[in-house]
């Protein structure tokens, strides 16, 4: 579950301009945060943003599948990030905005439940 230095600067380099974009090292891989929402991970150099029902469609058109951190079938709910996507930081952005909202909701159902 490494990260080289190098792509978690790409990456967030990547992610300027969005609202306050910080990271943090997580059981190996790195955690990226656009204020207080947890948004997007890093493993073995790949990206994975946060999924539900509102923008997984996005990654399953372009056949991009769950993370699966253990590697035996049990999935996350963040799917992985096309080179395409991250290549493009337009288009990166605009995933990301996504998958904010996707970590914005999920935290404001959290509150309520407690």
């Amino acid at each position: 579950m490494a990260v080289s230095p190098s792509f978690r600067a790409y990456i967030i380099e990547q992610l300027e301009g969005l609202p306050h974009i910080t990271s943090k090292g997580m059981f190996g891989g790195v955690g990226v945060y656009s204020e207080e929402f947890f948004f997007a991970l890093l493993d073995n150099d790949r990206v994975y943003f946060k999924v539900n029902d509102s923008n997984r469609p996005d990654f399953e058109a372009v056949d991009m599948g769950a993370f699966e951190p253990y590697g035996d079938g049990r999935t996350m709910q963040y799917y992985e990030v096309p080179v395409a996507v991250i290549e493009d930081s337009d288009a990166l952005k605009e995933w990301s905005r996504k998958a904010i909202e996707v970590s914005r909701m999920s935290k404001k159902g959290k509150k309520k439940k407690s």
